[in-house]
């Protein structure tokens, strides 16, 4: 039998080795992409005015706080932002006074979190932080501060001071939880209608009575001037007066006596037995 070069018994597998390779090539190319997406997972960008805190698996870390900027990170890890800027909530409230008044009390509190504690605020406060912590602590501070004052200073005078009060006690109490506050505000107190013409009418008064006052005193220094002057006059008078004897005023008589009848003008002369024994000139032209 004619051999035409083929070989019996054996059956040649042509593509075996390209499957072979695709599979490796597709396996190198999701490994390839894993380690892509674990590259970019590894880098975050914290935006300005917040921070990052970091969590695995929702554990919160609270040894670490990410500053605003690009940062390596766990690529487990989960970056939550936490506003750390200036933040103002304004308040309006009923709120006592000493005698027990109702008034109503806007305030407006600015404030912002501790960056250094933004982690531990994440971990143990449930919600907003404004609407957990801070709102029910300032109602709580000024119920406290405006009962130990009466309505009339509040409405008048111990504004600044209240404030004061309310902002001391809002430092204790929230800088505790990481919350630091940078000011207290009293925007406006709203007295009961009748209570506000009261105090308004007792005002009025006390400015009137310090305007009497002043002109009464006005009054009392200008008679005492008066008295003064008048004072002055009689001791002048006293001291002139001490000052003059008969024998000057004589001596006087004697000296006018002498300038008239030096004069060019026609007179007559009367010697007589007059008081001071001086002549009497009449008829002076």
């Amino acid at each position: 039998m004619t051999d035409y070069g083929f070989t019996h018994g054996k059956v040649v597998d042509a593509g075996g080795g390209g499957l072979s390779g695709i599979a490796k090539l597709v396996g190198l190319a999701f490994i390839a992409l894993i380690v892509v997406i674990l590259l970019f997972s590894s880098f975050t960008t914290v935006r300005n005015g917040t921070v990052g805190v970091l969590s695995l698996y929702g554990d919160v870390d609270t040894s670490q706080v990410l500053s605003a900027g690009f940062h390596f990170i766990n690529p487990l890890k989960s970056v939550h932002e936490i506003n750390v800027q200036t933040r103002e909530m304004k308040e309006s409230a009923s709120v006592p006074s000493n005698e027990g008044l109702i008034m109503n009390l806007d305030t407006s509190l600015r404030y912002h979190i501790d960056p250094s504690r933004a982690a531990e605020i994440y971990k143990t406060v449930q919600g907003d932080v404004e609407t957990t912590i801070i709102e029910p602590t300032l109602r709580s501070d000024i119920r406290e501060v405006t009962s130990s004052h009466t309505a009339n200073a509040l409405y008048s005078g111990e504004r600044d001071k209240v404030a004061s009060e309310i902002f001391e006690r809002q430092l204790k109490n929230l800088g505790t939880r990481g919350i630091i506050v940078e000011a207290v505000l009293l925007r406006d107190i709203q007295l009961p209608v009748s209570l506000k013409q009261a105090i308004e009418t007792k005002q009025r008064a006390e400015q009137e009575s310090l305007a009497m006052s002043f002109r009464l005193q006005k009054e009392r220094q200008e008679a005492d001037r008066k008295r003064i002057e008048a004072e002055g006059i009689r001791d002048f008078s006293r001291t002139v007066a001490a000052g003059i004897s008969p024998e000057l005023l004589t001596w006087k008589g004697i000296e006018a006596t002498e300038k008239l009848s030096d004069s060019q003008n026609s007179k007559i002369v009367i010697i007589g037995n007059t008081k001071n024994g001086l002549p009497l000139i009449m008829g002076g032209q």
